[in-house]
Parts: structure tokens; C-alpha cells; sequence
């Protein structure tokens, strides 16, 4: 690689974008570590209401954006470093369409899960077993995601 290659690549507008997709991708996945430790303190009295409406309001208002403006801010440093990765490899596929599927699990199963248990309270046993199925999946996607970004492979 030639040195104005990798200077486009660490360039200032580089990193921002850069530092806003890791921003985005932290507030996005925030909710896979201190929800299941919210839901383990849960009462069984029916007073976990009021955290899932709480759940089910950050998750609308600033995870499900978080997530979706991480994958587009994805696109971008992708077609910043143009020079240095060509959209068309392995592993930047391998990485949109992960993503397209975490965006499928996060509003097909948790936001509903989270929704009916806002309503229902955690006596609702499917909607929080949804949840927290969704839940571990999306943690898994993005260990995969953060091993496709690491490695590269193919790349």
C-alpha cells in the first residue's frame, strides 16, 4: 500500500466516521449486556412493568436508530477506504447481510417481546422467552460481526 492510500484511510474525516459507526454500534448493543441483567432482578409481583415500558421505550428511541445508523455509517467507512477494501469483498458482504438480520431479530422478536411484556408484565412466559432468545441472538451476531471486522477474511 502507498502512503497516500493509507492517508486517505486515516484521514480526519475517516476517522470520525469511523468513530461514530463504533459510537453508534456501542449505544446500539448496549441493551444485550444490562437488559439480562435487569431481567434477572425481575419480582415476580408484576412491579417489572414499568421496566419494560422503559425497555421497550429506550430500545424505539435510541437503540433500533443506534443500530441502523451503524450499518449506513458501516457504508461509509466502507466507501471511504475504497483504496484499501473493495465493497465487494467476502467479508463486507458477510457483514450487510448480518446486519440486515439483526435488524430482522431486533423488530421481529425483541421489540414485540418487549412490547407485550410493557403491557403484560413478565407473566407474559412467551414474550419474555422471545426476548431473550432475540437477545442472545443478536449477541451472537455481533461477535460474528466483530470477527468479520477484526480478521477480514477474504479480504
Amino acid at each position: 500500500m502507498t502512503a497516500s492510500i493509507l492517508a486517505a484511510v486515516s484521514s480526519t474525516g475517516y476517522n470520525i466516521v469511523l468513530l461514530l459507526h463504533i459510537l453508534t454500534a456501542l449505544i446500539a448493543f448496549a441493551p444485550a449486556f444490562t437488559h439480562p441483567l435487569l431481567r434477572s432482578q425481575l419480582r415476580p409481583d408484576g412491579a417489572s412493568q414499568p421496566m419494560f415500558a422503559a425497555m421497550i421505550l429506550n430500545t424505539r428511541r435510541f437503540y433500533s436508530p443506534a443500530l441502523i445508523v451503524t450499518g449506513l455509517l458501516g457504508f461509509a467507512v466502507a466507501g471511504m477506504s475504497d483504496k484499501v477494501h473493495q465493497v465487494s469483498e467476502g467479508w463486507l458482504i458477510a457483514a450487510v447481510l448480518i446486519w440486515v438480520a439483526m435488524n430482522g431479530v431486533l423488530h421481529a422478536l425483541i421489540v414485540p417481546g418487549l412490547k407485550t411484556l410493557s403491557e403484560n408484565g413478565a407473566s407474559s412466559g412467551a414474550a419474555l422467552v422471545r426476548v431473550q432468545r432475540g437477545s442472545a441472538i443478536m449477541t451472537g451476531m455481533l461477535v460474528v460481526q466483530l470477527w468479520l471486522m477484526i480478521w477480514q477474511p477474504g479480504g
